[in-house]
């Protein structure tokens, strides 16, 4: 049981820093779209790559989420016996 348990907080702590990262990634990619919003053709690269940048670290961020919630349920099936 305290296997499942230590596995659980780590997941939730990994979780926690996923989101940190990606919620950080975002911001510094804002701030360079608005640091860049006055040069026309800079500003123009800029917006697009931000949209690149949010989608990778939307997908990456919710895999890694998926990854750790699998580890979770495979861990409470075997703590519970209830492995398939």
């Amino acid at each position: 049981m305290s296997d499942y348990l230590a596995i659980q907080s780590a997941a939730r702590t990994e979780k926690l820093r996923t989101w940190c990262a990606w919620f950080a990634g975002n911001v510094i990619m804002y701030v360079i779209v608005r640091a860049t919003r006055h040069v026309n053709i800079v500003s123009t690269v800029t917006q697009a790559l931000a949209v690149v940048v949010f989608l990778l670290l939307t997908v990456t961020a919710l895999r890694m989420n998926s990854a750790l919630n699998r580890k979770i349920t495979a861990a409470r099936r075997q703590v519970l016996g209830d492995d398939l």
